[in-house]
């Protein structure tokens, strides 16, 4: 076979391959064509590529070309054809006359029902409430409070040091420091808050 016979066999499948692909009507009848254009075994495409080696050096790349043309045509054919055979649903199953649900808004922790409510009460005997920093100095922490330096509560396995003098706060008080540096007696306060303290269970 010569360049000029092979590259009029490649053209030939390709409009031959389209044509039989556009007239399947069915999904069998299109995976028949597959077989019968493509497939790997015995399809023409398959049959034509291995005479490639038959052909002059030189003309193997132009007869090459004409075959990727013609397997690129039928395979999009192929794949647009299978996309139009694919069965399609009737609808989503949603029925958008439904009312929609509630949103859901999530909910407060008991812990912190519980403070608020310690709160109100101690709001209506005339106490404020006061925060302070989470991050506390080591003096606002022990020594404003007399802590001596060598008191076992500021050892490092009990205490959790953020760095070198500064702690996360072991209690409240030293809101109640910060408080009284702040405002003149008589001062009444509540001092709620989220302390840290490390603890080991010995089993």
């Amino acid at each position: 076979m010569d360049l000029t016979t092979f590259i009029a066999a490649a053209d030939a499948l390709r409009t031959e391959g389209l044509a039989q692909i556009a007239s399947a009507a069915t999904a069998d009848a299109l995976t028949g064509a597959r077989n019968a254009l493509v497939g790997r075994r015995s399809g023409r495409l398959t049959e034509l590529m291995k005479q490639l080696g038959a052909l002059p050096a030189d003309a193997r790349r132009e007869a090459g070309a004409a075959v990727n043309r013609a397997k690129a045509a039928l395979e999009t054919a192929l794949a647009e054809r299978e996309a139009a055979l694919a069965p399609r649903s009737e609808g989503s199953g949603l029925d958008l006359t439904m009312p929609a649900r509630r949103q859901w808004k999530g909910g407060r922790h008991p812990v912190t029902l519980v403070m608020e409510e310690v709160e109100a009460i101690f709001r209506e005997l005339g106490f404020t409430v006061a925060l302070g920093p989470e991050a506390e100095t080591e003096w606002y922490n022990f020594g404003s409070l007399n802590f001596p330096p060598d008191h076992p509560a500021m050892d490092a396995h009990d205490t959790l040091y953020l760095s070198e003098g500064v702690v996360l706060r072991t209690h409240t008080s030293p809101v109640q420091v910060r408080t009284l540096q702040r405002w003149a007696p008589p001062i009444r306060v509540l001092v709620p808050g989220y302390v840290y303290r490390m603890f080991f269970l010995y089993g």
